[in-house]
């Protein structure tokens, strides 16, 4: 699947997640949405301190010039912004979490993953030091994926 569509599927995914999102549930739902919110957030801007935007790119593949960053919540996260985007999803799912819904995120989720190890192949091949990074830091969710 081209990088392209990996991305315009990423943005329509986000897209009707976001245009679609009531507060259907009940104030607790709400209350944790908003931290689930807060929370992607903060990995968002974390992820800014150390990774300047200028070395970002939405496509997968790496820009001239790309940096390898490890340190500070990459040190724990190999992408963070794809966890600041599935938590920011997420909480738009605790305040309306509709079956249909949670099935979009989802495919998100698998869309991100696909984009993910793109992006890593690529990492790889640019970084011989990858490797061993890649051995003690998590792709999404330190402890567990």
């Amino acid at each position: 699947m081209p990088s392209s569509l990996l991305v315009a599927l990423q943005f329509a995914l986000i897209a009707v997640l976001v245009i679609t999102t009531r507060p259907l549930g009940t104030m607790a739902s709400n209350v944790a949405a908003a931290i689930v919110l807060a929370a992607a957030g903060a990995v968002g801007i974390a992820a800014l301190a150390v990774n300047r935007p200028g070395n970002f790119n939405v496509r997968p593949e790496l820009k001239a010039g790309a940096r390898l960053v490890t340190s500070g919540i990459y040190g724990h996260v190999r992408h963070p912004m794809y966890l600041a985007v599935l938590l920011a999803m997420a909480a738009g799912i605790a305040a309306d979490p509709r079956a249909w819904r949670i099935a979009l995120w989802v495919a998100l989720l698998a869309v991100l993953l696909a984009k993910l190890a793109r992006e890593e192949r690529y990492l790889r091949a640019a970084f011989p030091e990858y490797a061993e990074y890649t051995a003690r830091t998590a792709r999404i969710v330190p402890g567990l994926f």
